[in-house]
């Protein structure tokens, strides 16, 4: 048995999947021509994207393929950190340990430095369909965006979308000023909105799952968010009373993503069923975010003290970001990437989905 090389491992499941995993990927058919596949995100089905993994991209899998092909499918499934953490989903999918993940390019900027391109942007549009759409523009644009998955034996199978950004605190607040010296907690690159803006706010950094605790404790005080998230998905309103309407952008920067071991020995009449569902999937992550975002923000409104953010102080903040997509660039360009002219070409694929920009960056 060859031993996969993974960050963590959790449980017997786990255990067990270690166990047969390099089997399952020799093999993804059984005698029977049923198809197992093991599906996994860090995030619980509550948080959205991993909601239409388990209730969405799955039945419509299974029966695209039961119905288009002479296969049956049998998922075994690894939501909630069962089998990989947040952290640990992309190389999960790399190693085989699951075939199919779903997560956020937030916990891997050093492999995928490129691909967070719309935090690059910050204040974009809050609509998830037109963020989506315009994300779409850009990979199609770019194909090294999912090429690169390539190098880490795993094909891009769908990009997701993101309910819009705003900012949840447990501190009340009306102008910048008033959240210097404030931690706020961010994912990755959107450090960067606070970092960056000179405003004085201390970023913290952490995974979702531990938010709760950290702002409970003190450690933080608020935090980067959509809404359902801060509402009784997360239940972040308990210990943050305070939400206020930002509009940092919804961001398509999560991915679902199979092992290329898994892919290869699919019969090819399944592939292409696979990823009709997948490109129905992305589709999906937009609409069902931007009637959930509708929807969680009402809730919010009726639990805790929502506060829509004064267009002149929104303004304010992406004036003192506004240096930021060039400083950021001229980084990425050093290494080989085509930043200035990717960032270029969002700013022009937001427009095109009828998006006006706040402050509209210039990046040479």
């Amino acid at each position: 048995m060859v031993k996969l090389k993974i960050k963590s491992l959790t449980g017997f499941a786990t255990a067990t999947l270690m166990a047969g995993g390099m089997l399952a990927a020799s093999s993804a058919v059984q005698a029977d021509h049923t198809i197992t596949i093991r599906i996994a995100s860090g995030h619980p089905p509550t948080v959205v994207y991993a909601g239409l993994m388990k209730n969405f991209f799955q039945p419509e899998l299974k029966k695209a393929i039961e119905s288009k092909t002479s296969h049956k499918v049998n998922f075994i499934e690894g939501y909630s950190g069962s089998i990989v953490k947040v952290f640990d989903t992309f190389e999960g999918v790399q190693n085989g340990v699951v075939d199919i993940g779903g997560f956020c390019y937030c916990f891997e900027a050093s492999k995928l430095p490129m691909h967070a391109f719309q935090i690059m942007l910050p204040f974009g549009t809050m609509d998830p369909v037109q963020s989506v759409a315009a994300a779409a523009d850009i990979y199609n644009q770019f194909p090294s965006l999912a090429e690169r998955f390539q190098g880490f034996d795993q094909t891009l199978i769908a990009i997701i979308g993101d309910g819009g950004y705003n900012l949840g605190t447990n501190f009340a607040w009306k102008k910048l000023s008033d959240l210097k010296g404030h931690k706020i907690l961010g994912a990755g690159l959107n450090l960067n909105w606070m970092k960056q803006a000179g405003v004085g706010i201390v970023p913290v950094t952490d995974g979702l799952p531990g938010w709760y605790q950290k702002i409970k404790t003190g450690v933080a005080e608020g935090g980067i968010m959509f809404p359902s998230a801060w509402g009784p998905v997360f239940k972040l309103h308990e210990v943050g009373k305070f939400y206020t309407t930002i509009g940092f952008g919804s961001i398509t920067w999560h991915g679902l993503t199979v092992n290329n071991r898994f892919w290869d020995k699919l019969p090819a009449d399944v592939k292409p069923v696979m990823q009709e569902v997948a490109d129905r999937f992305e589709i999906k992550t937009g609409s069902a975010n931007k009637v959930g975002y509708e929807k969680d923000m009402a809730w919010l409104r009726k639990n805790i003290t929502v506060t829509d953010l004064p267009a002149d102080v929104r303004l304010g903040w992406a004036k003192g970001l506004a240096h930021w997509p060039q400083k950021h660039a001229d980084l990425l360009e050093k290494d080989g990437f085509p930043a200035k002219k990717l960032l270029n070409a969002y700013l022009d694929a937001a427009e095109k989905q009828g998006y006006k920009w706040p402050v509209r960056y210039v990046v040479k």
